[in-house]
């Protein structure tokens, strides 16, 4: 079956099925996260209170292995993909999916550094070890913490709530398109089509 043809596959005009795949399981695992720290937030919530929270490390996990794949699946597939266009909304749409996937790999990133440089270890799942507990490193935190964890004030919390503002212009900029401007990008993702 030809590319152009394949659905799993992307093409100039819309994405493939893979590519959605991956884009509405960030979505869901995102959602969640989001929710469970929106919960605390609001409602004083700790881990050992919920366990929507107590998911929040080995989903957030999943979100990074998720975006390993669909990070090396995008750059196998970019001259195949939708373009964004020209011009300057063309090139703030570039900007603003760069800096998302900059923050998507950031905020898991820093929340990984934390934990070994607290010394304890971390195993996916309570299944799969990713590293060893080892020799706490108090300077390592200490740059990753800040100097307070009010509202999430260290570079993890904040880099999420940044990620978070940036989800959600993005999603307003996707109901821009389709709701004013009247084209087709949500279509893209959505898997409706017109061709």
């Amino acid at each position: 079956m030809p590319a152009s043809t394949n659905p799993w596959l992307d093409t100039p005009q819309r994405y493939g099925r893979i590519s959605r795949i991956l884009h509405w399981s960030m979505a869901l695992l995102f959602a969640w996260q989001f929710a469970g720290m929106i919960l605390k937030v609001l409602l004083g919530w700790h881990p050992r209170d919920s366990w929507m929270l107590g998911t929040h490390a080995h989903v957030g996990f999943a979100l990074l292995l998720v975006l390993s794949l669909r990070a090396a699946w995008a750059l196998g597939n970019l001259r195949n993909r939708p373009s964004y266009g020209s011009g300057f909304i063309a090139r703030c749409a570039g900007a603003g999916h760069c800096m998302l996937y900059v923050l998507m790999l950031l905020v898991p990133a820093t929340a990984l550094l934390r934990q070994y440089g607290s010394g304890r270890g971390f195993t996916w799942l309570g299944q799969i070890p990713v590293f060893a507990p080892g020799t706490p490193q108090p300077e390592l935190v200490a740059r990753i913490n800040g100097t307070s964890d009010a509202l999430g004030a260290t570079a993890h919390g904040f880099l999420g709530w940044l990620l978070l503002a940036l989800i959600v212009g993005h999603i307003a900029m996707v109901l821009v398109h389709h709701c004013i401007w009247k084209d087709d990008t949500a279509r893209r993702m959505l898997g409706a089509s017109r061709y």
